[in-house]
């Protein structure tokens, strides 16, 4: 720990590790692992991105109604 904290932002892990914010990082890094699962989300082949988003939100609630 005492070596991380010497290097600074090159040393590694944070010395501070704070559980709440990397529990909220990784329930939004699933999220949008599970999007890219969704072709057109994760190619971009919509033009516009009105179409684009509703597309998202598509899939988004089918992915939340799978819960």
């Amino acid at each position: 720990a005492a070596n991380r904290k010497r290097r600074g932002r090159l040393g590694g892990r944070p010395p501070a590790f704070d559980r709440n914010a990397y529990k909220q990082r990784n329930t939004v890094e699933r999220c949008i692992n599970k999007l890219k699962q969704w072709r057109g989300l994760a190619t971009r082949y919509d033009k516009t991105a009105t179409i684009y988003l509703a597309g998202l939100h598509l899939a988004a609630i089918f992915i939340w109604s799978a819960r």
